[in-house]
């Protein structure tokens, strides 16, 4: 089976449901997953020496409003400038209810996604718990929040932390005050009412005790047996390839 990679698809389930392509993933299952040398636009699907932005190629990269630097940085969305690369997709997407949410990957961090993504952005994080702190009727408005509260909360997550599998304990309703505290106080109609957090459940046997990253630009064949699946990570033994990473690669997969 060929394909262009994207990312895993990841649906509710104990564990988590996992898939890539067509095809579900399970701990357990041998795979063999090549390369062919060939990247794709994940926009318009046109052949590119090289992608840009998450599997873009130039052009797209370019003119797509959805790799302008405002995606990865809300609170600096420039729509009410009349300066979007394409105001019909902002609307769209932008300026849909969007919440704030802190997750436990490698540790805790604050993120921001749209609604009806928040599930979604949390397996795909591969988060072990997450809460939504505030609602927000836009992007950008949820991006003000997520600004103020980097400087106290990290925005990344560390990936071998993630992948070694072990995460602190939170005290989620101190972390959750603490965060509602750092709110800008013209935002604050926003919060939500205090809830526990989600568990989510990941399909991993077992987490690699030194993991390292396989990058098929330089090792085009993964082989062997999964032994787990966490976020964008497809595990076999102490190799983890990112497939989110390798956006725009086509691949041949077996059996």
């Amino acid at each position: 089976m060929k394909l262009v990679l994207e990312r895993i698809i990841h649906q509710p389930g104990q564990p988590l449901v996992c898939h890539l392509g067509d095809r579900r993933l399970q701990p357990g299952y041998d795979i063999r997953l090549r390369a062919t040398g060939r990247l794709f636009c994940i926009a318009c699907g046109r052949a590119t020496r090289r992608t840009y932005r998450g599997g873009l190629c130039f052009p797209c990269s370019q003119t797509l409003a959805r790799a302008d630097s405002c995606i990865v940085r809300p609170h600096t969305c420039h729509f009410h400038r009349g300066t979007c690369r394409e105001p019909d997709w902002g609307r769209q997407h932008c300026f849909q209810p969007h919440v704030v949410y802190l997750a436990l990957t490698s540790h805790l961090k604050v993120g921001v996604t749209a609604a009806r993504r928040t599930f979604a952005r949390w397996s795909e994080q591969g988060a072990g718990q997450a809460v939504v702190l505030a609602e927000c009727p836009d992007r950008r408005q949820a991006g003000l929040i997520e600004h103020a509260l980097s400087r106290h909360f990290s925005d990344r997550t560390n990936w071998r932390a993630l992948l070694a599998g072990g995460r602190p304990r939170v005290d989620w309703q101190a972390e959750w005050w603490r965060a509602a505290r750092l709110v800008p106080r013209q935002l604050q109609h926003c919060l939500v009412e205090p809830a526990p957090p989600q568990a989510l459940t990941h399909p991993v046997d077992s987490y690699p005790a030194r993991p390292r990253s396989q990058h098929l630009e330089k090792q085009p064949l993964l082989a062997g047996r999964l032994t787990g699946i966490l976020g964008q990570y497809l595990l076999l033994g102490d190799v983890a390839l990112n497939v989110r990473r390798h956006a725009g690669h086509e691949v041949e997969i077996e059996p």
